[in-house]
């Protein structure tokens, strides 16, 4: 097994109770690689330790849409010294989200596109969140030209083009196994083997048959599975070429 979860947050406290138990066992489930994403300030600092702690895990830092308005105003120097860390591989997660709103829209633009700016400027590439909010995600993306995955990717084929189109990759991850996956399947059909990237957003987006449970990063298969399917390839194929094209973009030697 090749698995390289481009998407985690194993910081959470969901998993508090076996944190210390459960990611040394991922190594025997063939998991080679992780990306552990921060929200803030705090949880980009957890992430960093968890990077610390284990060789196969490596870190993103930002500010995400829901602390957008929380954050103080030191942030973008606090960002950016975390990005500056030696196992920190993206600025994230970062992006906008209009279905919650837990913060103002324009908060969100403003801080996103400092965490652009930023990421442009430190030679990082970008984990984006976009939830019901394509249109403006895209403009700012056209805008500046990150390097970088729209992760849980949930626009339509159309618009996975178009975010291929600046040069940025498409995450998939649970939500292809779903019951209502129109959508995720037509993306996963339509990306090129070169720009798909699979993740698990564990603890959430847990894939059938598994709904309901905490998510990790030995669930990928399932949607490995499916993956293979639509595209008309094996399983391990798409773990192959997902853990290639995150090494690409990460930087990594996994």
């Amino acid at each position: 097994m090749n698995i390289y979860d481009s998407h985690a947050h194993y910081e959470s406290d969901a998993f508090d109770e076996d944190r210390d138990r459960l990611i040394p066992s991922l190594r025997d489930k063939g998991i080679v690689g992780i990306v552990n994403c921060g929200s803030d300030i705090a949880t980009s600092l957890k992430s960093l330790e968890l990077a610390a702690d284990y060789d196969f895990i490596y870190a993103a830092c930002g500010v995400h849409p829901h602390e957008a308005s929380k954050a103080q105003p030191d942030w973008p120097g606090k960002v950016k010294e975390l990005c500056l860390s030696e196992k920190c591989v993206a600025v994230g997660e970062i992006g906008l989200d209009y279905h919650y709103d837990f913060s103002p829209r324009e908060t969100q633009i403003k801080v996103f596109e400092e965490q652009l700016i930023l990421a442009n400027e430190l030679s990082l590439p970008v984990i984006v969140h976009d939830r019901e909010a394509h249109e403006d995600t895209l403009n700012l993306l056209r805008k500046h030209r990150p390097k970088g995955v729209v992760h849980c990717f949930s626009g339509s084929a159309e618009l996975a083009l178009e975010v291929l189109r600046i040069g940025m990759y498409i995450g998939l991850g649970g939500a292809v196994t779903f019951k209502n996956a129109r959508k995720p399947l037509e993306v996963a059909a339509a990306v090129p083997d070169d720009r798909l990237l699979i993740e698990t957003d564990c603890p959430y987006m847990t894939p059938v048959p598994f709904r309901g449970q905490r998510n990790d990063s030995s669930f990928i298969p399932y949607a490995a599975q499916i993956l293979a399917s639509v595209r008309s390839t094996t399983p391990e194929h798409i773990l192959e070429i997902t853990r290639e094209n995150a090494n690409t973009l990460f930087k990594t030697e996994l």
